[in-house]
């Protein structure tokens, strides 16, 4: 109890993070689906799940996400009456507290429905009603650890239907100590799967900690993509320190636009960027002294890739941007920096050229032809 009273007494810098990127999301999601409902007239109710929903507010007063998600549902007309909010959390003072946090919110009348309030632990029965279950679109945020036995099946369950998307809670630092301990040996097979895991086992006993904290990421991103999760996007958060990383947030979805969207939100909230390609980490010790940043000037290779995986081609920078951006942490903008260097430095060719555009620019339906590699 004392580790999961930790967590919410932290908000400060790290916390506020974390809820400012679940709470953007959930705003930009919302507007996507009522967008959706005004042309197509289809959706009648929308969902937001927090299984791990905290006091309410924290110990330094400051708002926690429940109440930011319902202060912007209660801000719109249209959303108050659609949306249905459920939260529960396994501690009991926990739910009092946000009882009594939501009773207080002004405006709370607007809400056509009163949030379901639950305290209970979510176990493989819980998994099992939300793989039978044909759900509306719901927005979720979970966290995996903190439940017996939960799953990769339960996250890729709960976004198997039309519009729903998740957020969860990865602690790595306890999963990275889990992954070679016996004693939770159940556990990580059920979040990574029995063979995954043991495969993981084998790896991790003579790496440092910064190649296992790589592939522990990566394999739980292709524990999801295994099970249906198209999209797996990762935002660190590094200890005070910034030695290494204690937790992560992970947002999966099976739809692009979420996908871009939330990458768009977590490159914001990134504590460092390096030539404009944000971190996705969360570090209080690199926003301290951001001059000790990285100096891997991703830039350039963005654009080796480019010109090795595009070879031979003739694309749009938007079918470049579109063929490659997926698990990268490049945006647009990156892209594009990364093509003006190319063309400037003669590696490719692009219609219109350089002199016929307004310097440093380069429009989506720029050509770019990429040379045949020599053999």
């Amino acid at each position: 109890m004392a580790k999961v009273q930790e967590f919410f007494n932290e908000q400060k810098d790290q916390s506020e993070v974390k809820a400012k990127i679940v709470s953007k999301y959930f705003d930009a999601w919302c507007n996507v689906m009522l967008g959706n409902r005004r042309q197509y007239g289809r959706i009648n109710k929308l969902a937001y799940i927090d299984l791990f929903a905290g006091p309410g507010r924290y110990d330094d007063g400051s708002k926690s996400t429940p109440i930011m998600v319902l202060e912007n549902a209660i801000k719109n007309k249209e959303l108050s009456e659609l949306l249905v909010a459920m939260f529960n959390d396994k501690d009991e003072d926990n739910i009092k507290s946000l009882r009594n946090a939501i009773d207080e919110l002004e405006g709370f009348s607007k809400l056509k429905n009163k949030p379901i309030i639950l305290c209970s632990e979510i176990d493989k029965d819980a998994e099992e009603m939300f793989v039978s279950a044909n759900m509306c679109p719901t927005f979720s945020f979970v966290d995996p650890f903190g439940y017996k036995d939960l799953s990769a099946k339960f996250i890729t369950a709960i976004i198997k239907d039309w519009g729903c998307d998740c957020v969860f809670f990865f602690n790595y630092g306890r999963i990275n100590a889990g992954i070679s301990n016996p004693m939770v040996a159940k556990h990580m097979d059920a979040l990574f799967g029995s063979k995954r895991a043991e495969r993981m086992r084998d790896f991790v006993r003579e790496k440092s900690s910064g190649e296992r904290e790589v592939y522990i990421l990566e394999e739980l991103a292709g524990a999801l993509k295994e099970l249906g999760a198209r999209y797996v996007l990762p935002f660190r958060f590094k200890k005070q320190d910034g030695s290494r990383t204690s937790h992560a947030l992970v947002f999966v979805t099976k739809n692009i636009r979420g996908y871009e969207i939330m990458k768009d939100i977590m490159a914001r909230e990134s504590s460092t960027l390096d030539q404009g390609v944000p971190s996705f980490t969360y570090s209080p010790a690199d926003a301290a002294t951001p001059l000790l940043f990285s100096l891997a000037r991703p830039l350039e290779a963005l654009g080796d890739d480019l010109v090795r995986k595009f070879a031979g081609r003739t694309l749009t920078m938007k079918e470049v941007y579109d063929s490659h951006h997926v698990d990268t942490p490049y945006l647009p903008k990156n892209y594009k920096s990364a093509l003006v260097e190319l063309e400037a430095a003669g590696r490719i060719q692009a219609d219109p050229p350089a002199k016929s555009r307004k310097a440093g620019t380069f429009a989506d339906k720029t050509l770019v032809t990429f040379p045949k590699l020599a053999s």
